[in-house]
């Protein structure tokens, strides 16, 4: 199977943008100005969080939500050397032995960006005991060419300005997988507006919120503030987890080009069991590939499920190698096949069936 030219441009548009957490802008405009060709009403929380609203115009129609989140883990700028570099604070989770010598875009608080890198000491300069021990990120410089830090400082480069490794958007030899930064998650923002397209003439029994939350990577901060705003009667949580499979361990969880995931638990949600069994119903009527997963992360459903009264909140997450690097790889297929999933389904929803799977767990 192949993607259009246009859901590739989207791609390498989405993850080519900056969004570290807390510093969202860029791809929420992206996609508020998607949202507005597409849907009825554009709404924002107070944390940057963007939905575009879509009315079946049915009345009585129940509200479903579909999120996936903005942010990509990053960095900081912490304080400023008098060599003119600079030290950093991770956003996000970093595994440090990824870091050293990557390429680096800054952006400061004007949104003037800059390129760097993430410092390294030639191994012949090391001791064998630090040879042998990863440098933590509180040890590493980012070095952007400055000679002193008042060269940063008349250059407008402060604490707090947002730091991201570059990773640039490429389709692989065989077109079979797509390399990049960020698929973990702006693989959720895209499959909202795919799913947007896709129904934009449909018939629909549903109204739906579909977005994209901020600061997932630092605690799903905006899945609590967009639960409010949007109150939904159900939500399904789009995401890029990890996969497991390079070492080729067929018996780990997360094959690539095994089908979107049926995430059964994670470290903070259990899925509504009667909303899982509509999934996987509907993963076997269309003759969908699909693998159960198993996470000691988490997503937004975490903070979503536990809104209000309770919120039937559903996972719909593709997997991902090499999650939380510059270098992250997606299959075309698990794409493809997730968006088939996520049209189905709700294509599938009508306040009669919500209201028995609401009522399954009686």
């Amino acid at each position: 199977m192949k993607l259009s030219n246009d859901t590739l441009q989207t791609m390498k548009d989405l993850t080519q943008l900056m969004g570290v957490s807390g510093d969202e802008t860029e791809v929420s405009r992206y996609l508020s100005e998607q949202y507005h060709t597409l849907c009825d009403e554009v709404v924002y929380d107070n944390l940057g969080s963007v939905f575009g609203i879509k009315r079946c115009g049915k009345s009585g129609a129940p509200l479903v939500l579909l999120a996936g989140h903005m942010d990509e883990v990053g960095f900081v700028v912490k304080t400023l050397t008098s060599t003119g570099c600079l030290a950093v604070a991770p956003i996000g989770g970093w595994w440090s032995q990824t870091l050293l010598g990557q390429r680096i875009t800054l952006k400061n608080r004007v949104g003037k960006k800059f390129q760097g890198t993430v410092g390294s000491i030639p191994p012949h300069l090391l001791s064998d005991k630090d040879r042998s021990s990863p440098i933590e990120i509180k040890n590493m410089l980012v070095d952007i060419g400055a000679k002193s830090k008042e060269e940063l400082t008349e250059w407008g480069i402060s604490a707090g300005d947002s730091i991201v490794l570059n990773g640039e958007f490429e389709v692989l030899e065989g077109e079979n997988r797509l390399l990049a930064k960020a698929w973990d998650n702006r693989y959720g923002c895209i499959m909202g507006l795919e799913v947007l397209k896709l129904l934009k003439n449909a018939d629909l029994n549903v109204d739906l919120a579909v977005g994209a939350t901020v600061q997932e990577e630092v605690g799903l901060r905006g899945a609590v503030t967009a639960g409010h705003l949007i109150h939904p009667d159900a939500a399904i949580i789009f995401d890029c987890s990890p996969a497991n499979d390079a070492s080729g361990d067929q018996d780990s969880f997360g094959q690539l080009g095994k089908g979107p995931l049926v995430r059964f638990i994670d470290a903070n949600y259990l899925p509504h069991r009667g909303f899982l069994n509509h999934y996987l119903d509907v993963l076997k009527t269309k003759n969908l590939p699909y693998q159960y997963y198993q996470s000691l992360g988490g997503t937004d459903a975490g903070a979503i499920h536990k809104l209000f009264e309770g919120i039937l909140t559903l996972t719909m997450c593709i997997c991902s190698r090499n999650i939380h690097t510059n270098s992250s790889i997606i299959d075309v297929d698990d794409f493809i096949n997730a968006r088939s999933a996520a049209v189905s389904m709700v294509q599938s929803l009508n306040p009669k069936l919500l209201d028995e799977i609401r009522n399954s767990n009686h």
